[in-house]
Order: structure tokens, then C-alpha cells, then sequence
């Protein structure tokens, strides 16, 4: 993309999303500009949505979103419900297909809710395709959740690959050494 092209682009989605950090990031331009005009039209459900979402992505209260720097729901088909609050920390990566859901039913009445803490993903956090993140969870530093994991407690360790069904530590790892943005607040 030429330098003119590049530059109209991010003043568009500046625009579009006033408050969020494109700069430095791999984002796919045209299309970010084409989701983003989609994202404000008047009909779309995500109108109200401050960052970049996905078309196919649902997301419930985004009110109780803290985002660190990356933006929850842009890849392909997530769902995200933040009725109980859901705290990001920077460089939090979500793949397609992830469920992070902050709100369950009481066991002895559907129709009632439960309340719980929110659920925290602590910073260089990577939530890979189709994996589960369940009400009160928190995820340490650095933390890996293998494809398809459900992730049902708590692992605030960090430095940690999560997988399976309920989700076990399968490996610890080093610190993170990738880079980092700034925290969109």
C-alpha cells in the first residue's frame, strides 16, 4: 500500500474508531475501513461498540469491557458476554471462535442469573480458535489457551499453556519477549 493510500486509511478508521491505536498493528486496512463503515450504520448492532468488532461477532455489555490494547471480537465469529465485566490487559490476543462468558444461570432457577467477579486476562495473553472462558476466571501473565480448551477456574500463575477439557496446565513457559502497545483506555 502506497504511503498517500496508507495515510488516508488511518485517518478514515481515526474517524471511525476516534479513541483506538491502529498504528503498529497488523490490521488488515480495507477491510478495517469496510467493517468500520458497516459497524456505524444506523441498523448495525455493534453501532454503539467504541473499537473495531467483527461482523460475526456478538457482543453482550460492552459497557463492562476494559480493552487493553487489542480489540475483543475482531476476529471471526466470537462471542463475548460482559454482563459480570471482562478486564483485558495489553497485547490480550482473542482468535476466532472464542466464548468468553461472563454471566451463568443459577442451577436452581434458569431464568435467574449468578453474579461473579469478572473474568480477567492478564496482559501478552493469548486465547486461541474455539477455546471457552467461563464466569470468575482469571488468567495470569502471559497465559496460552490451547484451541478448544474450556477454562473453567482460575490459573493466575501466568507464564503457563492451558489445554484441554476442563482446561490443566500442560507446560510453563518463559516471559513474554514480543512487543507491546501502549493501553487504549
Amino acid at each position: 500500500m502506497s504511503r498517500f493510500k496508507e495515510i488516508i486509511a488511518y485517518s478514515v478508521l481515526s474517524i471511525l474508531f476516534p479513541n483506538f491505536p491502529f498504528k503498529g498493528r497488523e490490521y488488515p486496512l480495507k477491510k478495517m475501513i469496510i467493517w468500520g463503515i458497516k459497524q456505524r450504520m444506523p441498523w448495525s448492532e455493534h453501532r454503539k461498540i467504541s473499537w473495531p468488532v467483527h461482523p460475526s461477532t456478538q457482543i453482550k455489555a460492552p459497557e463492562n469491557i476494559k480493552i487493553g490494547t487489542l480489540a475483543p471480537g475482531l476476529a471471526v465469529n466470537c462471542y463475548i458476554d460482559a454482563r459480570n465485566g471482562i478486564e483485558l490487559e495489553e497485547n490480550v490476543w482473542i482468535g476466532p471462535n472464542v466464548s468468553i462468558i461472563s454471566m451463568d444461570h443459577d442451577i436452581n432457577n434458569y431464568d435467574q442469573y449468578v453474579k461473579e467477579s469478572p473474568i480477567i486476562i492478564q496482559k501478552n495473553s493469548l486465547l486461541t480458535s474455539g477455546c471457552k472462558i467461563l464466569p470468575g476466571v482469571v488468567l495470569g501473565e502471559h497465559t496460552i489457551v490451547a484451541a478448544g480448551t474450556v477454562v473453567t477456574k482460575s490459573f493466575p500463575e501466568g507464564n503457563q499453556i492451558l489445554a484441554g477439557v476442563p482446561a490443566k496446565i500442560v507446560k510453563t513457559i518463559e516471559n513474554y519477549k514480543g512487543q507491546t502497545f501502549p493501553l487504549y483506555r
